[in-house]
């Protein structure tokens, strides 16, 4: 009896050990394991080139990463707001490049930022706002000019253009002339445009307005009478500026010289024109626009054309203005024009 007793006892210890061990091999098992990190580079950084951008238009983003991969990477572009702003994902950076660049796309107004991730590693640019273009302001070079003078506007935008420019509206009123319309390029906040002026026999102040947007802007210019006479001209071929021919068998220049530029503060009644190649011709005329000039073979120089493989002779022209209060300007010179005598005088 005694022998079948401590048999039993035995059996139950065995039990009981087997138990223990059982349970503690549970409770090993039931701890969490912290996962393996994913190496390889990691995002240091995302930019934006510009912290507000309009309604249409395009930035730039760029991210940075901690080291250049030695394969081509893909990185995922989060947008927290796609319905402010939209970015293209996957981004890919190439091997040996710690840097990649992006566009960003503003499509409603509002802010949001950009998320990149990469190996387990995530940066994020600072909020841009995206806001409806509007016109910001409008400026003159100058308030005051004498009339028959330009100045330049300049056009801002609240934000940058959108995609296919801004198309700001630019209206004058007399005695200015504006161009209408000036395009401020895709992605820019501004552009300039010529305002043009007429001649005034006092001073007349007239109004340059600009609108985008649904805002405008405007400013004076105070338009003035000359106070001196300036002469100014152009010289025109028959094909282009500064280019002249010879014609009806050498007696005439085909050229237009055109004076009508140029002003004084009383009305201008000569116009003293002198052109020369080897001799000087002068000649006044009462308005200002000298056409086909008379020339004669004496006024070039002999024949054949100077060495040097030029196919033209050296055109000087002068203008001098006289008004009808006694006023006498400057003598304006233009050396850049041309004469091409082939097939006249022995040329």
């Amino acid at each position: 009896m005694m022998k079948r007793l401590n048999h039993s006892r035995l059996l139950v210890f065995a039990a009981a050990l087997s138990a223990a061990a059982a349970a503690g091999g549970c409770g090993s098992s039931s701890t969490p394991t912290s996962p393996t990190p994913t190496t390889g580079p990691a995002v240091s950084g995302v930019t934006l080139s510009a912290p507000a951008m309009g309604i249409g238009s395009t930035a730039q983003g760029t991210v940075t990463l901690t080291a250049a991969p030695t394969a081509a990477a893909s990185i995922t572009l989060t947008s927290s707001n796609p319905a402010v702003l939209t970015v293209p994902s996957p981004l890919s950076v190439a091997a040996g490049s710690s840097t990649a660049t992006f566009t960003i796309t503003g499509v409603a107004a509002g802010t949001a930022s950009v998320s990149a991730s990469l190996n387990g590693s995530t940066g994020q640019s600072s909020a841009v706002t995206v806001a409806r273009v509007a016109l910001s302001t409008m400026t003159l070079s100058a308030g005051s000019v004498v009339g028959g003078n330009a100045v330049t506007g300049t056009v801002n935008l609240t934000a940058s253009a959108p995609v296919g420019g801004a198309a700001v509206a630019v209206t004058a009123s007399d005695p200015i002339t504006a161009p209408g319309t000036v395009t401020v390029p895709a992605g820019a906040t501004s552009a300039t445009f010529n305002v043009a002026t007429r001649l005034v026999g006092g001073t007349i102040v007239g109004t340059v307005t600009a609108s985008y947007g649904g805002a405008s802007a405007s400013a004076g210019l105070s338009v003035t009478k000359p106070t001196v006479a300036t002469a100014s001209f152009g010289v025109t071929g028959p094909t282009e500026s500064d280019t002249c021919t010879i014609g009806n068998n050498g007696s005439t220049l085909n050229c237009t010289f055109n004076g009508s530029t140029s002003t004084a503060p009383g009305n201008i009644v000569a116009w003293d024109w002198t052109y020369r190649v080897a001799t000087t011709i002068a000649q006044t005329t009462t308005g200002p626009v000298l056409t086909n000039p008379s020339v004669d073979c004496g006024w070039l120089p002999q024949p054949p054309l100077p060495p040097g493989g030029n196919t033209w002779l050296p055109l000087i022209v002068t203008l001098k203005v006289r008004d009808d209060l006694g006023n006498v300007s400057t003598e304006m010179t233009n050396s850049a024009a041309r004469v091409f005598p082939q097939g006249v005088c022995g040329y």
